[in-house]
């Protein structure tokens, strides 16, 4: 079983961590932990490395709890000029994921409208069963 974790770091994503850990335990699982940042084409290059060292470090964090647990993982930084829900869908599809674990925050009705919801994008278009956390 291939788990998927939409990542944004340590502070944020410690449930998100602890429920992959026990869904790949129980399934014999491998976990790939998946930060997606903009970049691409659409982006300056120096906005996006004055980011990548933070996200890369917080992905090896991420990488550790996961080899103290005893869990196979990866870490994957995508930036790929994708908004992070698209990017985690389409990174899902090409890895033939089974599951995606999520954060979600909450927002109002009008903040989902004017910044859009990377978690309603995946959970209305990913291709696997998806779990959130708040």
């Amino acid at each position: 079983m291939k788990i998927l974790v939409g990542y944004k770091g340590v502070n944020v994503g410690k449930e998100l961590l602890k429920l992959a850990a026990i869904h790949a335990k129980a399934f014999h699982g491998e976990v790939l932990i998946v930060t997606s940042m903009k970049g691409g084409e659409k982006t300056e290059q120096s906005k996006v490395k004055a980011k990548i060292t933070e996200a890369e470090e917080n992905l090896e964090k991420a990488r550790q709890y996961f080899d103290e647990q005893g869990v196979k993982s990866e870490d994957h930084l995508l930036v790929r000029g994708f908004e992070a829900g698209e990017d985690i869908i389409n990174f899902a599809k090409e890895k033939k994921v089974d599951e995606i674990i999520i954060g979600v925050k909450s927002r109002s009705k009008v903040g989902k409208l004017i910044f859009g919801s990377t978690a309603q994008a995946v959970i209305l278009r990913g291709p696997c069963p998806v779990v959130t956390v708040k």
